[in-house]
């Protein structure tokens, strides 16, 4: 049995996860972002739900064939349901803000359109490389305008 503070830890390390995906993902780091999935691992985005990307590499490929933008996540509501040492599923809420770069240093345009809010559904597994997603499921709260 786990005692409250390897559950706690568990319960951290996850968090901790979540969040980094998104910075890394709002610097546009794709290679890091892809790396925080198991080799297998499987991504679905809030936008495409049809669309499952499977694959480190595959996801690596889909972050780096999509245009430049500007964006900032915003993750809230993460809670972490350990199952055991190696497994863990987490439920977050995201919300997305983009925009166009400026240039020159400047602060990015902020889009018109408003800031998507999406379910993430998430399967986490303990590698030899620390906690990385199985699977990363996302969908919208609402429909975009």
């Amino acid at each position: 049995m786990m005692d409250i503070r390897q559950r706690q830890s568990i319960e951290w390390e996850c968090q901790r996860l979540i969040h980094l995906y998104a910075n890394l993902n709002d610097e546009g780091r794709w290679h890091d972002v892809a790396a925080l999935y198991t080799e297998d691992g499987v991504m679905v985005r809030p936008s495409a739900p049809q669309a499952p990307v499977a694959g480190r590499e595959r996801i690596c490929a889909s972050f780096l064939a999509r245009p430049a933008r500007a964006s900032r996540h915003v993750c809230a509501n993460v809670v972490v349901s350990v199952i055991s040492a190696e497994e863990a599923l987490a439920h977050s809420l995201i919300l997305m803000f983009t925009g166009t770069a400026a240039g020159d240093g400047a602060l990015p345009i902020l889009n018109e359109a408003p800031p998507l809010i999406a379910n993430f559904d998430d399967r986490l597994h303990l590698t030899t490389d620390g906690w990385r997603f199985a699977e990363r499921r996302g969908s919208l709260c609402f429909a975009p305008r």
